[in-house]
């Protein structure tokens, strides 16, 4: 266990006041160099731990996080400005992962297959893969480290975790839990969980290193691109989860009341700094009048303030840099001819350095300019549509591919949604939103997403490495295809 610091110190701010709370010193490359030595060291003691016994120790991380619930979800909405709800329901993420892999544990279970070779077995065995490096972004500052060091841990794997810069004081918090679980679990090889935190010249050192056979990297395609290459370059392994730029089709069949409340959480929740945040609406021509309006009252009736007061839904963002990213959307948006209600800046008493934004709604007369792209923040774009055909192509007319939804009762939409020929995301679901993924499915998209997965179903693969191995059991060698080699 360890945290590979230097001297010195990178602010840290709230983006809920603007201003510096604390300072973190940067990771200096001979302590990431130590870490990564020290995590190599760990596997080869790690990997002899049977699986059910590592299950163990993250159980125990799990009810070190249950103890310390409140407390850290507060620390997430202080950090990076989620409303207490949210802070303290990213913390459930983290244990309910933990409880997942802790079944997992004793169930990393490969293959007997038949071979056609007599007096021959073949079979299939998962191994631990090595040193796994997560690299996380600031809007999910602890739960998308869970998803990886979870099941890392309990299929034999060391984990480095470099956070978000603008994130490592919830960072450095789970690692004190993780020692916590540590010291009660005794025997835990030095080096097993480590933070080093900094900015991509750290990331860059574990992206760069043979020695980290997993690369698990969350941010932008732009992020993406060089992680990637950098790690293929090396032949190791990524795990990229990116850019996602969701899309929800409204239905003429569809329940309202229930679309306007899916739509309002999928679209405003976390300042509209989700991966999974919803950014186009593609509404069926026959209810956009019944529909629209009431999502423009909803956006305009939103309670936009700190995520300390009572009542606030939508926080601040991250920085004044994502504000003005929001605010060239925007711009972009209105020189195409789109109607935009809301975007504008909402002052905060007693925090004028901060970024708060009203989330805006905006008409767009075709899919193009902002529309294509991904901003982090909450914009939601807004089309009318005549034919489910030409709903479907739109939503998959984006390079991005994270997560889809529809609204519908229409049995025949739905299925047609989801089959081979609907949706080309990684997530798609019918009557919700593009956000709130379960732990128990793997999560991850398509296309310039990445096409990663993590947390649950059978992403645990990713972590580890496949051995296809034969058992001859007889006294004759026969060859697999027919083959004859006779030798005197």
């Amino acid at each position: 266990m360890g945290v590979a610091t230097a001297a010195g110190g990178r602010p840290v701010l709230s983006p809920i006041s603007g201003g510096i709370v604390a300072h973190v010193a940067d990771s200096a490359p001979d302590a990431v160099e130590t870490a990564i030595a020290a995590a190599t060291a760990a596997f080869r003691d790690w990997r002899r731990v049977p699986a059910p016994r590592r299950g163990e120790f993250v159980r125990l991380i799990g009810e070190e996080l249950r103890a310390a619930k409140p407390a850290l979800g507060r620390l997430v909405t202080l950090e990076v400005g989620k409303v207490p709800s949210e802070g303290e329901g990213e913390v459930q993420e983290m244990i309910d992962i933990c409880d997942f892999a802790v079944g997992l544990s004793r169930q990393l279970q490969g293959l007997a297959i038949p071979s056609e070779r007599p007096d021959h077995r073949m079979m299939e065995q998962w191994h631990p893969a090595g040193v796994v490096a997560v690299i996380t972004a600031f809007n999910f500052p602890v739960a998308v480290f869970s998803w990886n060091a979870a099941l890392a841990l309990v299929c034999g794997d060391p984990v480095i975790w470099k956070p978000s810069e603008k994130a490592p004081l919830t960072a450095l918090a789970v690692h004190a839990l993780v020692a916590r679980a540590a010291a009660r679990f005794g025997g835990v090889p030095d080096g097993l969980v480590q933070v080093v935190t900094g900015g991509a010249e750290v990331g860059g050192i574990l992206v760069d290193d043979p020695r980290i056979a997993v690369v698990s990297a969350t941010g932008s395609t732009r992020m993406g691109r060089v992680v990637g290459e950098r790690v293929a370059r090396r032949f190791g392994r990524s795990i990229l989860e990116l850019g996602g730029n969701n899309a929800s089709i409204v239905t003429p069949s569809a329940d309202l009341d229930l679309a306007v409340r899916a739509i309002a959480f999928g679209a405003m929740g976390t300042a509209g700094q989700r991966c999974t945040t919803l950014r186009r609406l593609f509404v069926h021509e026959s209810v956009r009048d019944a529909l629209v309006p009431r999502l423009a009252r909803v956006y305009g009736a939103v309670t936009v303030g700190s995520p300390l007061d009572d009542g606030v839904l939508v926080g601040p963002l991250i920085d004044a840099a994502a504000g003005e990213a929001m605010a060239l959307a925007l711009s972009a948006a209105r020189d195409l001819g789109a109607t935009v209600a809301g975007g504008e800046a909402v002052t905060v008493p007693g925090f004028p350095d901060a970024c708060y934004r009203r989330p805006a709604l905006v008409e767009m007369p075709e899919q193009a300019g902002p529309m294509l792209q991904e901003t982090f923040a909450p914009i939601l774009y807004v089309l009318p549509y005549r034919d489910l055909d030409q709903a479907i192509a739109l939503q998959n007319g984006v390079p991005q591919g994270l997560s889809s939804s529809i609204f519908t009762t229409d049995l025949r939409e739905a299925e047609a949604f989801l089959s081979a020929a609907g949706s080309d995301c990684g997530i798609a679901n019918v009557n919700m939103g593009t956000s709130g993924a379960e732990i128990g499915g793997a999560f991850g998209g398509e296309k310039e997403t990445g096409g990663g997965r993590e947390s649950g179903s059978d992403a645990w693969k990713g972590y580890m490495r496949r051995m296809t191995s034969a058992i001859n059991y007889g006294r004759d060698l026969p060859l697999a295809q027919g083959v004859r080699f006779d030798i005197v």
